[in-house]
């Protein structure tokens, strides 16, 4: 399923209200205020997109969420033909991950995909920490734990295929391919991105 167009428009109408503004770094604030006085009695305060979805939900009821990842959302619109589909999750999925205030990447953030249960293969979780590729000006990013259950053989090219050892950009191909919805990222001990709280 494709992102409400119409809760793109009205974020992206909110975060134009400033020409250039870095919608990232962008907040709004709601004030009320009584005529016979300049003191504020009450305030609301929060992103762009916060906003736009109040407004939305008053409008359209609540917005559904994101289902997939931006590759499987681009590769179901190519089989209708639809080509402003196949980029508009791409395109949104580029601008998502590159506009987050925690971002690029940096030595020593882990990253956890979740995977749900599909068929007889039970849930799972990979962990990966990204590292520096010494000398280089890339990261890398290791397998450091995943929770798969069976054997050697059976575990064996299932888990790790996010690992690299040199990437300008390892969060790059996990975020298209799994997904943000799957993703949490951890940077210093904080949660900097809860995908499955979206």
């Amino acid at each position: 399923m494709r992102r409400d167009v119409r809760l793109r428009i009205i974020t992206e109408a909110i975060e134009g209200v400033i020409p250039g503004a870095v919608p990232a770094f962008t907040t709004v604030q709601v004030a009320e205020r009584y005529p016979s006085s300049e003191a504020t009695k009450n305030a609301w305060s929060g992103s762009p997109r916060g906003l736009a979805e109040k407004v939305f939900t008053a409008l359209y009821g609540r917005p559904r969420p994101v289902e997939g990842s931006p590759l499987a959302r681009a590769d179901a619109a190519k089989g209708t033909g639809d080509l402003v589909g196949q980029l508009a999750p791409l395109l949104h999925g580029d601008r998502e991950l590159t506009t987050a205030p925690w971002y690029p990447a940096r030595p020593g953030d882990l990253v956890h995909i979740h995977y749900e249960q599909t068929g007889e293969s039970a849930a799972f979780g990979e962990t990966y920490i990204v590292g520096d590729a010494v000398g280089h000006g890339f990261l890398s990013m290791q397998l450091l734990a995943h929770t798969m259950t069976g054997s050697a053989q059976e575990i064996e090219g299932m888990v790790g295929c996010y690992s690299s050892d040199a990437s300008d950009d390892p969060l790059y191909g996990v975020w298209f391919e799994a997904g943000p919805q799957r993703l949490t990222i951890v940077r210093d001990g904080r949660a900097v991105h809860v995908g499955g709280a979206r």
